[in-house]
């Protein structure tokens, strides 16, 4: 059983369809759950569904570009394999080690670092800016970012499979899990209290990664994290908010007004940035 299930994340990377299944049905699934128990009352220029397809537009034009990223991806990790490079063969891990190692490393390099990377370097923040200027966050703004952010993230993806050495099964249970945590931590669902401060001990919760879309720093410049929250915990960069006081866009840097015109979102990191409040 446990071989298969290897053998299954091993191969996923060549079965597209199967890995757009996944990214799909997480979104429909929390799309579902989210109208039944919405956290915060949004307030749609026009409608959910143009929200949605402004957001979707960005996700495909992600995907397009992770197509291309993920052939460096399987030669990177094929190439740690055969070199056996990296922290999983330096340690001589066995399968759940290794699995471990990958995940810890890849959400560190491929979530947070990179993450608080382009909220303190001010270009890379230009198109960072794509991300937080959404004025309704709902489980459509987990992949709305510009194409220089996704090739950005991909690169700091690459120098975690590098220092991993993680194998490629180990790469795609990572990315099936981060893709459906997006997902989730995006959606704008009403958790019971207790239980989503008990799930963001350890993993990053909707309330949690809300507050990084609170729209006035500090708290916009922090609870960086993907999947785990163990990073901000340890590095000092998690905040707590209560729900009620959240309200999402930026106060700064772009205008609310404009959070759902393509064009102005596309062009937006070669403008002189919106700086009044």
């Amino acid at each position: 059983m446990f071989s298969e299930i290897l053998s299954f994340f091993g191969s996923l990377e060549k079965h597209p369809v199967l890995r757009m299944a996944i990214l799909v049905g997480g979104l429909m699934l929390f799309w579902i759950i989210e109208g039944a128990v919405p956290l915060i009352a949004p307030q749609y220029k026009k409608s959910k569904w143009r929200h949605a397809g402004v957001n979707m537009l960005f996700t495909v034009i992600h995907l397009i570009i992770h197509t291309f990223l993920a052939i460096i991806i399987i030669v990177l990790s094929d190439w740690c394999k055969a070199n056996e490079f990296g922290i999983v063969y330096r340690t001589n891990a066995n399968i759940a080690g290794t699995i471990i190692i990958s995940f810890l490393t890849l959400d560190f390099f491929g979530g947070w670092l990179v993450h608080i990377t382009e909220h303190k370097i001010p270009f890379l923040w230009r198109f960072h800016v794509i991300h937080h200027s959404d004025n309704n966050v709902d489980v459509t703004t987990g992949l709305r970012h510009h194409p220089g952010e996704s090739v950005l993230r991909g690169l700091f993806f690459f120098i975690a499979i590098v220092v991993s050495g993680a194998p490629m099964y180990a790469v795609m249970i990572f990315q099936t899990i981060i893709v459906l945590s997006t997902a989730f931590t995006h959606a704008n669902i009403s958790l019971p209290k207790r239980l989503d401060k008990l799930l963001s001990y350890i993993f990053v919760s909707p309330n949690m990664h809300k507050v990084h879309h609170h729209w006035k720093q500090p708290f916009t410049d922090s609870n960086y994290g993907a999947v785990l929250s163990i990073w901000d915990r340890l590095l000092g960069t998690f905040k707590r908010l209560d729900a009620s006081q959240i309200r999402y866009g930026l106060d700064r840097y772009y205008a609310n007004e404009k959070d759902e015109d393509i064009m102005s979102l596309m062009k937006s990191p070669f403008k002189k940035q919106h700086t009044g409040n």
